[in-house]
């Protein structure tokens, strides 16, 4: 192995005040954390690693997860006052939202009910078939009501893989590119970890996060601690970190 592979200390990799800004943390809420104890046993895991700011998103996707800022607050609520009860007074938590750009996002967009991650930043998905038919308005809108999409896993939607321009395209059209960092592991399969690595090469991401959803999500994140994905990662890292910090 050489020296750049060299494996290091999982809480080697992140760095001080690196902030997780995509996860499913909060409890029972989406197909994220089920419960309380669920939510505390991953936030402990991902503790060890040296993360200790989460800026965390679930899931609003139309009448597959209804979620609404109220429920999604009365859930932070929670997890932050069993956090402060178990002593973890030096975990910082905030809950945004993770939202398909859909019908409903629209609704939601025109009545100003969005929870940014902080700022102007709006983390958005897409379906992972197909492209929204109205995908240019959507972007046009989110940016003329004064935000900024980040577009979650770009590396997973599998119908761009082929016409690499189509990415050069939503980075044009205002996006900005957020990896999962399960994206680098075996977990969505080798032609996603190729989409991403290629993606990082050409500097087309600004962001990262966990995507944290369960424990072998954490466990996979663990085969990622070397030197290589440290030094491929530091710059998004650094972007996290200055825009994202509390």
């Amino acid at each position: 192995m050489g020296l750049f592979n060299k494996k290091i200390n999982i809480n080697e990799l992140y760095p001080v005040n690196y902030v997780d800004i995509h996860s499913h943390l909060l409890p029972g809420i989406d197909d994220g954390a089920k419960d309380i104890e669920d939510s505390i046993a991953l936030i402990e895991k991902l503790y060890a690693f040296g993360i200790k700011q989460f800026r965390t998103t679930p899931h609003v996707l139309g009448d597959v997860w209804e979620n609404s800022s109220a429920t999604i607050k009365e859930k932070e609520a929670l997890l932050q006052a069993e956090l402060k009860e178990r002593g973890y007074h030096d975990i910082q938590i905030s809950a945004s939202a993770e939202y398909m750009m859909d019908n409903n996002f629209s609704k939601l967009l025109t009545n100003d009910d969005i929870l940014t991650l902080k700022g102007k930043y709006v983390l958005v998905e897409m379906s992972f078939f197909n492209a929204p038919f109205n995908l240019d308005d959507i972007l046009f809108q989110i940016q003329i009501k004064g935000y900024t999409p980040v577009l979650a896993h770009p590396e997973r939607y599998a119908f761009y893989h082929k016409d690499f321009s189509e990415y050069q395209k939503l980075i044009d059209a205002g996006c900005l590119f957020q990896l999962n960092i399960l994206s680098l592991t075996p977990q969505y399969g080798k032609e996603i970890t190729k989409t991403a690595q290629r993606l990082l090469k050409e500097g087309m991401y600004t962001f990262v996060g966990s995507d944290t959803h369960h424990k072998r999500h954490v466990k996979l994140m663990e085969t990622l601690a070397n030197q290589k994905t440290k030094k491929l990662l530091t710059p998004l890292f650094e972007n996290n970190i200055k825009e994202f910090s509390f």
